[in-house]
């Protein structure tokens, strides 16, 4: 049963990607209203649990909710109506370098709505004016810097007022000024516009200070779940290599390979 106080739920979900198994068993909630840090190791399963909320990929096993519908059970039509409830940050932006910023900003209330362009033109510029960057409507992608992008698309990702936005590496490649802008901003406008956010990132001190609950995934499961102070203080191996940046511990180094004796002792 799906419990009205998260707005999205895992329930025993397997997913893989043919023969690797990338997600085994998973269960977790993500409360409304909150910021929901989703971290782990590289090749984890974060970006295929934002795969598996917005219905591009569906789950091999169990379920995946979102506001208590199951994702895995819509036709096209229903997906498309959902994701409209859904914003999406991507990595680096993603932002179409054709299009200036404005029409960036415009291009989901284009496709999605049937409003004037007077009124589109009102709603880019308060998007934009939220993220700081409404003098910026006329630049290029090409134009502005890799946190500036970053805003750009944010402002892109609210344009639709959503009620869930995912945050795929905000902070990958920022400088520390525009790192803790970005935070600042996932912040904010989470709780401005009463959003529920899920932010995948590997900067921990960041996201420990702007997320409500951390999950840590490992193993293909939820190694820890709970606020930022009880992951750091959770006993688990596997989280505590990845809070504390260990290079020994459950993660391996190698990834999974043939022995040194098959591949530099002439065996086949």
């Amino acid at each position: 049963m799906s419990d009205a106080l998260n707005l999205v739920e895992l329930h025993n979900v397997t997913f893989g990607y043919g023969e690797r198994v990338v997600l085994r068993d998973l269960s977790l909630t993500v409360p409304r209203g909150k910021v929901t840090a989703l971290m782990g190791a590289s090749g984890g399963g974060k970006t295929t649990v934002l795969r598996l909320i917005g219905g591009q990929n569906r789950a091999q096993q169990g379920q995946v909710l979102f506001d208590g519908q199951d994702v895995g059970q819509m036709d096209t039509a229903a997906l498309y109506t959902m994701r409209r409830r859904m914003g999406m940050l991507f990595q680096f932006g993603a932002l179409f370098t054709d299009m200036d910023v404005f029409d960036n900003v415009a291009f989901p209330l284009r496709e999605h709505t049937d409003l004037p362009e007077a009124l589109i033109r009102d709603i880019v510029l308060m998007k934009l004016h939220a993220v700081g960057l409404r003098g910026a409507r006329a630049l290029q992608p090409s134009e502005v810097s890799g946190g500036m992008a970053r805003r750009v698309a944010l402002a892109r990702a609210i344009a639709l007022d959503p009620e869930l936005i995912m945050y795929d590496e905000p902070f990958a490649g920022l400088d520390p000024i525009s790192l803790g802008t970005a935070a600042r901003l996932i912040r904010t406008l989470n709780d401005a516009l009463g959003l529920t956010s899920i932010v995948v990132s590997h900067d921990l001190e960041e996201t420990f200070r702007v997320a409500d609950q951390v999950i840590i995934l490992g193993a293909g499961g939820v190694a820890a779940q709970g606020t930022p102070a009880e992951v750091m203080a959770n006993p688990d191996p596997l989280v505590q290599q990845f809070v504390h940046a260990q290079p020994i511990g459950p993660v391996p180094f190698h990834y999974p390979a043939p022995s040194l004796a098959q591949d530099f002792g002439g065996q086949p």
